[in-house]
């Protein structure tokens, strides 16, 4: 049952669509009477006989006035007479929506008949539909977990945008807004170009004399790619008339490819091939996964729940947990800037690594894989990076956004770089700053906040830069484009972080000036490709490592895990608290240091963490939170601003879900102070969590179901696929008591 219960509900067109909306609004009790118009008689008896609607009609005259709220369900050309047809019958306070997949000449209709959009006149497009049409393939189900776009204009009367919204919330659907001509745009591309082009080889190879022969011997592949074309003729004219000059700049587009591809299969260009074939596959692997919040190409949101329960552990066994993401964005980042072939393997095939990878194939760059943690970068030197087509999208990754700014910013053309919800909140003046004191021109929206939009042709110039608090990911940023820049780049940071960029360029043959707390590097050289083998994740390896510090009678195993004095400072602090934690097997792997370490279970104390171990542990306080929750005594955090500022407020966000918990804390502004409870066997209690789209957030309170007396859930975590694809299953396999559940 919604809200604001209508009393008559008017389809008018009782098709498809039009008597699955008055289906999906009658079960959830919309309104107190359904009616219907339409010119067939065979449609009207058909929603009568299978209760679509109460009463159906030929005449608006004699249904319209009566309606309180109006969906036109009519092809988009015929939108015209009928919204000339209801002028005279509306009553003052009836609300008007449609179902076209065309906004722009439903509002040249509504303005040619009334004089403007009227304010109670709710443009949408519901992204639904099927083979069959007519009445009787109407299916209350048709809308749930699908998007509908509402083209609201910036008059329509608040009320009345509510109840549209309230209607295909009913109808079980998820409501997204965006203006009229981007509405037209995108679909032109995403939804009339296919149907096109369906229609054109069902049509051209239905010309040939043995199309028989053609259509009996076509596998799954051809029936799923032109299922389309067994659509509405009729519909679909209309639609295409329509949104003429958009389907004609898609069409224009999708032909100057395939010239590019006919070009390649005629002069046997092979690499060409799979750079196309590998970019369209990336690209539609990559967006399935990602555009759930962004738009509309994905038509079911995937949600996912962890929920633990009492009685996990021990924690035992032996893992080895996904490569690291800092080192994997950077061997995209480099491999692709360098001139020859890198191999990588132990590639993080998490969302936020395949970001940085799927954006330089929208530079122009040919990345193969990955399979099983292996890619193969075909590098186009440092000046080889080419113009993208449109935005770059990068999903929840900052890493990808700080680091890239720096790139782009030196390249000959203009690039804009966007992101999900929650990269969208995060402050990027940290770098857009000072890389406009190296020359850059780069606008940001309201705060410092995404999109970047970044101007190209700027020459850089190099700067001695002192960060205003320590941050890999501002330094990396501003030794990337120094790369490009006149003279010197020097940094200076005021506590040491994570040196990948460092390390890996001059793998590559870059020389990397490095003296204290600065480095420095000379524009104008090179990159050389090179081999990468990239180790654990220390930060990934964190949450097993401190479940097995945390839970009784564990000994655990983590293997190959990076441990690089930037990064090592949750190996120091949690031997500061008393654990029994040993590295073994200690080598260096493509100038990066690995080892084996082995977490046995020991008892905890609190402790005041010393702040030069602050920036080492950046990213795994969320995790050490929980183990000193565990631990006997208040442990302490000082120095931590940056923790604010993340893909959350992680101190905040963790403080009150320990307080949840039962976990005494008080947060200042640099950090935060806990109560442990190292004694009780039941550290935590039962509850439920909001991770606040944040990974690391999620994944720390699984590991706290551990020590809880009851159930814990942790909601909406599907951004752990971010940096852990796979974290629940191998989190299960050592002993954790951890569901993922879709939702």
């Amino acid at each position: 049952m919604v809200h604001n219960r209508i009393n008559k509900l008017l389809v008018v067109g009782l098709g498809l669509i039009g008597g699955s909306v008055a289906l999906a609004a009658r079960r959830a009790g919309f309104a107190a009477e359904y009616l219907g118009v339409d010119l067939a008689q065979d449609e009207r008896q058909g929603a009568l006989t299978l209760g679509v609607v109460d009463r159906a009609s030929e005449s608006l005259a004699e249904l319209v006035p009566e309606a309180d709220l109006l969906v036109l369900a009519v092809p988009v050309l015929a939108m015209q007479p009928v919204l000339q047809a209801i002028k005279p019958l509306l009553k003052p306070t009836a609300v008007i929506t449609d179902v076209g997949s065309c906004k722009a000449v439903v509002l040249d209709a509504a303005t040619a008949v009334f004089g403007q959009l009227p304010p109670r006149f709710v443009l949408g497009h519901p992204i639904a539909g099927a083979e069959k049409s007519g009445v009787l393939a109407a299916r209350v189900e048709l809308f749930e977990r699908r998007k509908v776009i509402l083209t609201p204009a910036p008059d329509n009367d608040p009320q009345a945008l509510e109840l549209v919204r309230q209607l295909w919330t009913a109808c079980g659907a998820e409501v997204l807004e965006m203006d009229v001509t981007q509405h037209d745009q995108v679909l032109a591309r995403t939804s009339h170009l296919p149907h096109l082009l369906a229609f054109s080889l069902v049509d051209t190879l239905a010309r040939r004399d043995e199309r028989l022969d053609i259509f009996r011997y076509a596998a799954g592949g051809f029936r799923d790619f032109t299922r389309v074309a067994a659509s509405d003729p009729v519909m679909w004219r209309d639609i295409f008339l329509a949104n003429r000059d958009a389907t004609l700049d898609a069409l224009d587009e999708f032909l100057n490819g395939v010239q590019r591809l006919k070009s390649a299969v005629e002069s046997r260009d092979a690499e060409a091939l799979v750079s196309i074939f590998t970019r369209a596959k990336s690209a539609r692997d990559y967006f399935t996964a990602l555009l759930n919040e962004t738009g509309y190409q994905t038509m079911q949101n995937k949600r996912i729940n962890f929920v633990t329960q009492p009685g996990g552990g021990p924690v035992a066994g032996q893992i080895r947990v996904p490569g690291d993401k800092s080192i994997s964005h950077r061997s995209i980042m480099l491999g692709a800037l360098a001139t020859g072939i890198t191999r990588v393997k132990g590639f993080l095939e998490g969302e936020d690594a395949l970001a940085t990878l799927q954006t330089f194939r929208d530079l122009g760059v040919l990345i193969e894989g990955p399979h099983n943690g292996e890619v193969t970068i075909h590098g186009v030197g440092i000046k080889g990076l080419k113009q993208p087509q449109g935005p770059l999208y990068l999903g929840n990754s900052g890493t990808s956004m700080r680091l890239l700014a720096g790139i782009l910013a030196a390249q000959s053309f203009d690039t804009e770089l966007t992101g999900d919800a929650s990269l969208s909140k995060r402050p990027m003046g940290r770098v857009a700053d000072p890389l406009r004191l190296m020359g850059a021109e780069i606008e940001t929206a309201e705060g410092g906040r995404p999109p970047l939009k970044i101007k190209g042709g700027q020459k850089l110039k190099g700067i001695t830069y002192d960060l205003p608090m320590a941050s890999a990911q501002v330094k990396s940023c501003l030794l990337l484009a120094g790369l490009w820049a006149e003279g010197e780049t020097r940094v200076t940071e005021p506590a040491p972080t994570r040196d990948h960029t460092e390390r890996m360029l001059q793998g590559f043959g870059y020389p990397v000036f490095k003296q204290g707390a600065t480095a420095a590097v000379q524009g104008g050289g090179e990159l050389t490709a090179c081999d990468i083998d990239i180790p654990a994740d220390i930060s990934s390896a964190t949450f097993f490592m401190v479940a097995a510090a945390i839970s009784p009678g564990s000994d655990l195993t983590l293997e190959h895990v990076g441990i690089n004095p930037t990064r090592d400072g949750v190996i120091n602090i949690l031997r500061l608290m008393g654990a029994d934690l040993t590295l073994s097997n200690q080598r260096e792997v493509g100038g990066e240091p690995v080892a084996d370490i082995r977490v046995r279970y020991a008892p905890l104390k609190g402790i005041d963490i010393p702040e030069d171990q602050v920036p080492l542990a950046i990213d795994e306080f969320p995790a050490l939170f929980i183990a000193a929750a565990c631990a006997e005594g208040t442990t302490r955090l000082r120095g931590a601003e940056e923790l604010r500022v993340k893909e959350s407020d992680r101190i905040q966000v963790m403080a009150d879900g320990l307080l949840a918990l039962g976990v005494d804390c008080t947060v200042v502004d640099d950090g935060i102070d806990i109560q442990g409870k190292g004694n009780e066997t039941n550290v935590f209690g039962s509850a439920s969590l909001q991770c606040h789209h944040d990974h690391r957030i999620a994944m720390s309170f699984a590991v706290a179901g551990l020590r809880a007396s009851g159930s814990i859930t942790i909601e909406d975590c599907a951004t752990v696929n971010t940096s852990f694809p796979g974290f629940a299953e191998l989190a299960r396999s050592v002993g954790l008591k951890l569901d993922a559940i879709s939702g």
